[in-house]
């Protein structure tokens, strides 16, 4: 099996490489801090049911370990975690903090059109952080 991340994930984010058997981007927008984990695992799966019992068991505990980096570093209000996949088919999982003040609190993140990029040096700290916690 090879492992093509889907180039729609790829793009406005920063790779922060792959953690357990997950790829680790960081979505390029501050206004909501958010890392999405893309699953190294055959294309034709496209669901967490799908995954075989170890990897299902691997991706859940790396969700764990990135949702305490994201509260930890970011201070959400809440942290909020899906998979959805409606328009990337490509299994991933996103880890979005949430804060009160943010522009689509209490609503969904998907059709807020609130985005502002990290500069580079910000985007390098949270990697930074990202290394230094998750080992």
């Amino acid at each position: 099996m090879s492992f093509e991340l889907n180039p729609r994930l790829a793009a406005g984010s920063f790779d922060f490489g792959t953690h357990g058997r997950c790829r680790v981007l960081l979505k390029d927008n501050t206004v909501f801090p958010w890392l999405i984990l893309v699953p190294e695992v055959d294309e034709s799966i496209t669901e967490l049911h799908q995954l075989e019992a170890t990897d299902y068991a691997s991706v859940m505990f790396t969700i764990r370990q990135i949702s305490e980096f994201v509260e930890n570093h970011f201070g959400p209000d809440k942290l909020n975690v899906a998979a959805i996949g409606n328009i990337v088919s490509q299994l991933h999982i996103h880890i979005v903090a949430r804060h009160e003040t943010d522009p689509a609190w209490p609503g969904v993140v998907w059709g807020c059109d609130a985005t502002e990029p990290y500069d580079k040096e910000t985007a390098l700290d949270i990697h930074a952080a990202f290394q230094r916690q998750i080992v």
